[in-house]
């Protein structure tokens, strides 16, 4: 396939916001935690709260970018390509380094004394049903694996749904993002109750918004590369400030809050995330040319391996930014973010060159 020079910008972009977000992570979650934060948290003071929520509540967009870019180049399949061919491309790339990693964050923190014997055992018995303690980062890859398995069967459709079609689609999953309001304002609405979970829009919400909303953009949306820009940008502005405005309005210093709580309007399938996440990906199709520099490509290409070790790295520069060196929240959680991309960027790139690396880091 050749290489869309923006897409691989998008990807180093949103790879680098997955550790900006998990930097924050570590100025609101339990005390002592190097990872992500757990479900109560707690900010020491008014610096923490302003800017964890602009670097998380900013970086929030991360996962709906890397979701709308693999639907942007899958979807819908190849003529002629079958089901069972798609998977087999697919799941051959990101499920044998899930795999590897589960086992990794499953026994090497045991060297440092992160997790103890029977925890790791534990870990190691429930590999098929879900991620190690230690890799909360690697839910993502379970909503991926679901889309990658949805896509065959939604392909015949978005080839001959209409534009008009799949706005109705999006406009219902639009509606759909709304609903974590709703249910905090209003309760159970359009059906919810304590033994039904599926509302009325139900089957068009999550993350399969966001596969027609790239398939729309990159099929239907003839606007100028002026426009895109400008609308972009509008709409990243204002999802941005909804989302870090949503956190920064709750999260008051000194107090335990509940962290599902206070991150409501970081979910990634709320309203605010979708037009911060729409609008980066339109300003990110503004950028032409034949090829991106070969860094950025070389970065985009070992971003999944990347992703897949950052929690190792990060432990190691929250301890020496956070707390060796005490810098103020405004610098430390960049710092730990530069310092945990570039180790993984390096050790991806050791890696590449062990044969069969594909098999440990996807690339």
């Amino acid at each position: 396939m050749k290489r869309i020079p923006f897409i691989d910008y998008l990807r180093v972009f949103a790879c680098f916001l997955v550790m900006l977000v998990h930097a924050s992570e570590n100025f609101y979650g339990a005390e002592g935690s190097t990872d992500m934060a757990g479900p109560q948290s707690f900010l020491a003071n008014e610096a923490d709260r302003l800017w964890v929520a602009v670097y998380d509540g900013f970086s929030r967009m991360a996962v709906p970018l890397f979701m709308i870019v693999s639907a942007y180049l899958l979807v819908p399949m190849k003529r002629g390509q079958s089901s069972w061919d798609f998977y087999a491309r697919r799941f051959t790339r990101i499920i044998p380094p899930f795999l590897v990693f589960m086992v990794l964050y499953s026994t090497l923190p045991m060297l440092w004394g992160q997790i103890d014997a029977d925890t790791s055992m534990k870990d190691l018995s429930r590999l098929l049903l879900n991620f190690p303690t230690l890799a909360g980062h690697l839910w993502f890859v379970y909503p991926l694996i679901s889309l990658y398995l949805f896509i065959p069967i939604i392909s015949p459709w978005l080839e001959k749904a209409s534009a008009r079609e799949e706005r109705f689609f999006i406009g219902l999953f639009l509606l759909s993002t709304t609903m974590p309001f709703l249910n905090r304002l209003c309760g159970e609405v359009w059906g919810q109750c304590f033994w039904n979970e599926y509302h009325m829009l139900w089957y068009f919400s999550g993350y399969l918004g966001y596969l027609v909303l790239a398939h729309y953009i990159r099929v239907h949306l003839d606007w100028s590369r002026r426009k895109r820009f400008v609308v972009g940008l509008v709409a990243m502005l204002v999802g941005a400030f909804l989302t870090i405005y949503s956190f920064y309005a709750q999260a008051v210093p000194g107090v335990v809050h509940s962290t599902p709580v206070i991150e409501i309007g970081w979910a990634f399938c709320t309203l605010n995330c979708v037009i911060l996440t729409a609008g980066t990906f339109l300003m990110f199709t503004c950028i032409e040319g034949n090829d991106a520099p070969a860094a950025v490509s070389d970065m985009s290409k070992l971003s999944y391996g990347m992703y897949l070790m950052h929690i190792f790295w990060l432990g190691l520069w929250v301890t020496l930014f956070k707390h060796t060196l005490a810098l103020p929240t405004v610098a430390a959680i960049p710092a730990i973010a530069v310092a945990t991309f570039i180790s993984c960027y390096i050790t991806s790139k050791l890696i590449s060159y062990i044969s069969g690396s594909k098999w440990i880091i996807g690339a």
